[in-house]
């Protein structure tokens, strides 16, 4: 019996023993965070032990607003947040900050290992998800599918391609079906979605077989929507209140873990066929092609190596420009004025065709000159930004600019979302749309590009510095490019007019529901 109860006790002391030293290893924790807490007056409020954690699972569903808030109150628009479970956490939306993340102590400020853990299930070693001197040797070569003669030679072709197949018909279906069906309409984000992921498939992946004009990765509803659910699944670990509930799942195959690992083997199976068949391709071919997966293969890449940038590749180029784009024309729908000054840019620029003209509208030179449109994306996206958020973890300690101490392994956000809403740095119409604001700077007023002279470091959408995201000319060229394609043609109407969409801030951003509206045709003087 002795020996019974001593079999149940041993247990018991050891599980005592561990919570005992749990427990004040968090009471010695906490004790800073208080410190740290009550320094900043607007910080979240503070409990023994538990730190900021009450209030981050109480505010977890309003994140956005609740950081945003914390921020706007906050002198130096920074705060710290500490809680049980989780890193030491720096939140801000001071430029100064942003800059000396991002450019002036760049070295010291990695995406770090716990960065690299949450995502890695589904980048692995792709250029989003390394650092030092994997993250350059990526960024060099996939550097020239950017380059002026790339974006003329193949992501040109390939917008107008996929224009021509699937994007305009669609519309045109939507506006045939209106004239008949009462409240016939199409869902605009989930369209827009699966254009982007078939352009850029197109320009990463290049074609299949013999046949040029067939895409090596047409639309496959089961391969998007096993990136959707891996990229939720993921993203959701970034903001799971504590962390080591999703990595037990993990280690245990249950739940949403489980459901990562059967998504991943759809994209990784799918992704690797598709770079054997780009493989062979170029072998009967003889080499000579100019797409990512040749070029990387060229290189002496192996398949896995591959198959993780073509998905971070994927990952960047359907869902970024999506999402900017769907926020855009619901914006137009609400803001009628600026729709009709960027449809009279585009109808002035409409002579400079591409091609034929029919499909692609307007020219890669003209969509270029487009400063109306091309504020109208900038403002969309300070208020909607692709990337609501951005963390990279401290090799070192550190100072920043406004004061804030930084620890080693100390994670630090900057929040483009709530940067976009901050008076200090937009004025007192920051939460207000307001296009002309980035044609007002002294470099844009003298004939320079909508935005010229705005701080990278105020407007971080495409981050700056060493990171600044490469494919920016390819982005604004693509929405652009839909953007004038579509709105030469169509009027768009929100089929819940009175409805304010909800912000969802996954990996990228999107609309809660998609972006349902009705179709009508312009007549060639631009109305309906």
């Amino acid at each position: 019996m002795e020996m019974e109860s001593c079999n149940y006790m041993l247990p018991l002391v050891a599980s005592c023993f561990f919570f005992l030293c749990t427990f004040c290893h968090a009471l010695l924790a906490t004790r800073r965070t208080s410190n740290v807490c009550s320094g900043h007056r607007h910080a979240p409020r503070s409990h023994p032990v538990l730190g900021c954690l009450v209030e981050f699972y109480r505010n977890r569903r309003r994140l956005l607003d609740w950081y945003t808030g914390l921020l706007a109150a906050s002198p130096s628009q920074t705060f710290v947040v500490e809680r049980l479970g989780a890193r030491r956490t720096v939140v801000t939306a001071n430029p100064a900050n942003v800059e000396h993340i991002l450019k002036g102590n760049f070295g010291n400020y990695p995406k770090g290992k716990p960065f690299t853990e949450t995502l890695g299930d589904l980048l692995g070693g792709g250029i989003f998800n390394v650092d030092g001197e994997p993250w350059r040797a990526q960024r060099k070569l996939v550097s020239h599918e950017f380059t002026a003669r790339a974006l003329r030679e193949r992501v040109g072709p390939a917008l107008d391609a996929e224009a021509r197949a699937r994007l305009l018909p669609a519309l045109d279906a939507a506006a045939d079906a209106g004239g008949e069906v009462a409240m016939a309409f199409v869902d605009v984000q989930e369209l827009l979605r699966q254009f982007a992921f078939n352009v850029i498939c197109r320009v990463s992946l290049g074609s299949a077989g013999d046949d040029e004009e067939t895409p090596l990765l047409p639309v496959m509803s089961r391969l998007a929507s096993a990136f959707d659910a891996a990229a939720a699944i993921v993203a959701r670990r970034g903001a799971a209140p504590v962390a080591a509930v999703w990595k037990a799942k993990r280690a245990l195959g249950v739940g949403s873990e489980r459901r990562l690992r059967e998504e991943m083997a759809v994209i990784h199976g799918a992704i690797t066929e598709l770079i054997l068949r780009r493989r062979r391709c170029r072998a009967r071919r003889g080499g000579g092609e100019d797409d990512l997966v040749s070029r990387m293969a060229a290189a002496g890449y192996g398949d896995e190596v591959i198959r993780d940038m073509v998905i971070s590749f994927i990952m960047a180029g359907r869902d970024t420009t999506s999402s900017a784009l769907t926020w855009f024309f619901w914006l137009m729908t609400r803001h009628r004025d600026v729709e009709a000054e960027v449809l009279r840019e585009i109808t002035d620029e409409h002579h400079d065709l591409a091609g034929d003209g029919e499909v692609a509208g307007v020219g890669l030179d003209a969509l270029r000159r487009m400063r109306v449109l091309h504020a109208a994306l900038c403002e969309t996206m300070r208020l909607y930004p692709p990337v609501a958020w951005d963390s990279k973890h401290a090799a070192e300690g550190d100072v920043l600019p406004d004061g804030t101490v930084v620890g080693p392994g100390d994670r630090v956000t900057y929040f483009p979302y709530g940067m976009g809403r901050m008076e200090a740095i937009w004025g007192a119409d920051a939460s207000e749309f307001r296009p002309w604001r980035w044609l007002t700077s002294p470099a844009a007023a003298h004939g320079g590009e909508a935005g010229d002279g705005v701080s990278a470091f105020e407007f971080p959408v495409f981050q700056g510095g060493p990171r600044t995201c490469l494919g920016k000319e390819m982005a604004f060229l693509q929405m652009k490019f839909v953007a004038s394609a579509v709105l030469r043609r169509f009027e768009l109407r929100a089929v819940e007019e009175s409805r304010e969409p909800v912000f969802v801030p996954l990996l990228t951003a999107h609309m809660a529901g998609g972006l349902n509206v009705t179709v009508r045709r312009r007549t060639k003087g631009g109305t309906c």
